[in-house]
């Protein structure tokens, strides 16, 4: 990856890999989770119990190979689960329904299910070698490979699922005795096969095996992400009108008759209810739109902002740590962060909330049916009360009671005549060369 983060910490869909296929593990059904990562990577072990925290961490101290790397969770796989499922943060597109096959062919019978695919280019993977009546006998590595098995086009897509009585066991009969001198996990196939026990292979889009080994494949996988994550909320019933233009967090939840324009960010954390609309250029991220809501165009919402039930944000406004309530609005120029804004209430363009001193952060309360001029500063910690007007441009430093009006702005003063003399001064000036 050529990068200071680890491979397993790169994102797809706003997400780590690691995260995406833990996410699939768990929405499979699996019920123990076992993460190996090498010397000194608290972090990959952190980011797993971000998402499982009962997530068990084990250390590969030397890099012998796949079988290597599965028996440093030795003391896990030897309290004899029901099924051992390997899966691998850089193959980070593998789906819930694909894992549910692999455990469903062990259920079947089988003591070894191997996930394959038909590849376009088979050049670099390991081959899944069948025999006449189409059992899954081998895999063989491309290094190990012969001319004859390496035009087979079905290969290892790496994932595999092993009868957890049997896992340890087949486990630790494999050797180093290969080209490379690692520990092939693939080993485990045919030494099923010579205890007499039956393997199988599922078959999986290759999309869905692609391994992220750098930038480019990363991006290939997001792409990839992206189509699933914006076809799956169209089918649920959400409008997009450029689709291809939308880009989509995994853990986005999206309503019904929600319409989204085009070159809009969905970011992590982002719940849409029913019926909003998210214009054009928007840039969402930890925020929640109520049903009926407005977002945008080339509106900010940032973590922490929650828009009520037709709430409305517009263009060039940027939403914190703020909760916007029922019918109110938020139209023009505008930054709100740490408030609360009650209903119906009108925010002018231009207004900021002055929330930082440059140490801590401060709240700003504006209540229901509250009018807030153009160009307004409010100066927090304050309060605008119920029905309360502020007056264009003003610097709001004190709570606005009630119903009341604030104006807090320097005072006009015209001199009659000063723009003439003041433009024939410099000219004379000009003239001067002065």
């Amino acid at each position: 990856m050529k990068s200071d983060r680890p491979k397993a910490l790169h994102e797809v869909a706003g997400r780590s890999m690691l995260g995406n296929v833990l996410s699939s593990a768990m929405s499979a059904g699996v019920g123990r989770v076992a993460v190996i990562v090498g010397p000194g990577r608290d972090d990959v072990g952190a980011e797993a119990r971000r998402f499982i925290p009962e997530a068990e961490i084990f250390v590969q101290s030397q890099r012998r190979g796949t079988a290597h790397a599965v028996l440093a969770a030795r003391a896990a796989i030897a309290e004899r689960c029901d099924d051992l499922l390997v899966l691998f943060a850089d193959t980070p597109l593998v789906t819930a329904p694909t894992i549910g096959a692999l455990r469903a062919a062990l259920a079947e019978g089988a003591a070894v299910a191997v996930l394959g695919f038909q590849a376009s280019d088979p050049f670099g993977y390991g081959r899944l070698l069948r025999d006449a009546a189409g059992r899954l006998v081998a895999i063989r590595e491309e290094k190990d490979a012969s001319d004859e098995e390496r035009v087979v086009t079905l290969c290892n897509g790496g994932l595999m699922a092993i009868d957890g009585g049997e896992a340890l066991r087949l486990l630790e009969k494999i050797d180093n005795k290969n080209a490379k001198g690692e520990f092939y996990l693939t080993d485990v196939v045919e030494l099923a096969r010579g205890d007499g026990l039956e393997t199988r292979v599922v078959i999986a889009d290759e999309a869905e095996v692609l391994g992220v080994n750098d930038r480019i494949q990363l991006a290939q996988a997001e792409a990839v992400a992206q189509a699933r994550l914006r076809r799956a909320a169209m089918a649920g019933g959400a409008t997009m009108t450029a689709p291809e233009t939308v880009f989509l967090a995994a853990d986005a939840a999206i309503g019904r008759d929600v319409v989204i324009e085009p070159h809009v960010f969905i970011g992590p954390g982002v719940e849409i209810a029913d019926g909003a609309v998210i214009h054009a250029f928007s840039h969402l991220e930890g925020a929640r739109v109520g049903a009926g809501a407005s977002v945008g165009p080339f509106a900010r919402l940032r973590p922490g902002a929650a828009l009520a039930e037709k709430a409305k944000v517009g263009n060039f406004v940027e939403i914190k740590n703020a909760n916007v309530a029922r019918g109110a609005k938020v139209n023009h120029l505008t930054y709100i962060g740490d408030a609360d804004i009650g209903a119906n209430a009108n925010i002018g363009a231009g207004t900021i909330t002055c929330n930082y001193d440059g140490f801590l952060k401060y709240r700003t309360t504006i209540g229901e049916n509250a009018f807030i001029g153009s160009n307004s500063s409010l100066v927090a910690p304050v309060t605008i009360g119920q029905g309360a007007y502020v007056g264009s441009g003003s610097v709001i430093t004190k709570d606005v009671a009630p119903e009341a009006l604030a104006v807090a702005r320097g005072q006009q003063m015209e001199k009659a005549g000063w723009a003439v003399s003041f433009r024939m001064a410099q000219a004379e000036k000009k003239a001067k060369g002065k």
